[in-house]
């Protein structure tokens, strides 16, 4: 269930909050069948939004989980951290995405041109997966990270207007 920041959000990005929500909540109770029920409304948003909401939550998670920069060997560690967790509850995760989800948060996968561009059902499924490990691990709650994301977003949107 969102909050009342979330919930003052315009229709899409309150769906796209709401499902992100139901996704890792999902994920944390180890709910398989919540998780692509929710993962399923979050692919049905704008595959951008969606990816620019969650890396956005994913970047800011990992610098607040390692202050002091992230290295290879962090990025390694809750990577393999990640699956063994995950692999635990259920059999639907594919490495190769949460690989693309990591290092599309982090900046570091550029997508080739012309290359098609990655299932947006896997990237719902695999992103609330990994904010899930990330905030168990934090300790911290999704919805200020949520704030956060969509803040910046309407921020950068408005600066970018004539």
């Amino acid at each position: 269930m969102v909050g009342q920041e979330l919930r003052r959000l315009p229709g899409v990005a309150r769906g796209i909050a709401e499902a992100a929500v139901d996704a890792v909540d999902a994920a944390r109770a180890r709910d398989a069948e919540g998780l692509r029920e929710a993962a399923d409304r979050l692919a049905a948003a704008d595959s951008e939004h969606v990816e620019v909401v969650l890396g956005s939550v994913v970047r800011a998670l990992l610098e607040d989980l390692h202050p002091d920069g992230l290295a290879g060997e962090d990025v390694q560690d809750v990577l393999e951290q990640c699956v063994r967790d995950t692999l635990a509850w259920t059999d639907e995760l594919d490495v190769d995405t949460l690989v693309l989800v990591l290092t599309g948060a982090l900046g570091v996968h550029q997508q080739e041109d012309g290359a098609p561009r990655p299932d947006p059902r896997l990237l719902a499924w695999h992103a609330p997966v990994l904010l899930a490990y990330l905030l168990t691990l934090s300790g911290r709650r999704l919805e200020p990270y949520l704030v956060a994301a969509f803040a910046e977003i309407m921020r950068a949107e408005t600066v970018e207007m004539p």
